[in-house]
């Protein structure tokens, strides 16, 4: 690696720490990446191009404001706009794009490989955190939509986490359904009934 290289990767790992370390986050922090981090490192010899899931990893809430429409796009952006300036091949910067984009969780991304599949459960595993872990990221992204009214806050947590449940698995391979799938689903229900 060059050293305008160096330079130019230390000063875009400060601006992804400065990003997750914004006053309006409260779950989507440094604190979330290394949890996805942790998992990473459980499964990463299963991992098609690990150096890329890693790297989205870094990105992938690089870019949160709680009522953007746009957070995963311009994460995505920011890590494709990295990778290129850094020399990485067209391909592989697109790959990353994509995986941070399968973290839409809106059922109409298409997981094309082992690698979306683990950015996803990545994601999801505080749903299958103890209970008190769990409660905990409840109030947190409570916190950060803390300018939502709370009647549609309700309404809209409730429709999402029921949306959840209607799936046959919330997580895509069996490592993360064995380890979290039973006590996601308790986590959600009883969130649903506290709501």
């Amino acid at each position: 690696m060059s050293a305008m290289n160096f330079n130019e990767s230390y000063g875009c790992y400060e601006a992804l720490h400065t990003a997750y370390s914004e006053k309006h986050r409260f779950y989507h922090t440094v604190n979330h990446i290394d949890a996805m981090l942790q998992h990473f490192d459980a499964v990463k010899d299963i991992a098609e191009k690990p150096a890329e899931l890693e790297l989205a990893i870094w990105f992938h809430d690089g870019v949160y404001k709680a009522l953007s429409k746009s957070n995963e796009f311009d994460s995505a952006v920011w890590a494709k706009d990295f990778c290129l300036s850094c020399g990485y091949d067209v391909a592989g910067a697109e790959r990353v794009f994509s995986l941070i984009m399968t973290t839409l969780h809106n059922g109409e991304t298409q997981l094309n490989g082992v690698d979306q599949q683990l950015i996803v459960d990545f994601d999801l595993t505080i749903l299958g955190a103890s209970p008190d872990v769990y409660d905990e990221y409840e109030r947190n992204i409570r916190k950060e939509y803390r300018m939502v009214p709370s009647f549609i806050y309700r309404k809209k947590r409730k429709e999402l986490l029921r949306s959840f449940l209607n799936d046959d698995s919330l997580y895509c391979l069996d490592y993360f359904k064995d380890k979290f799938e039973v006590t996601a689903r308790q986590n959600i229900s009883r969130a649903i009934e506290m709501l």
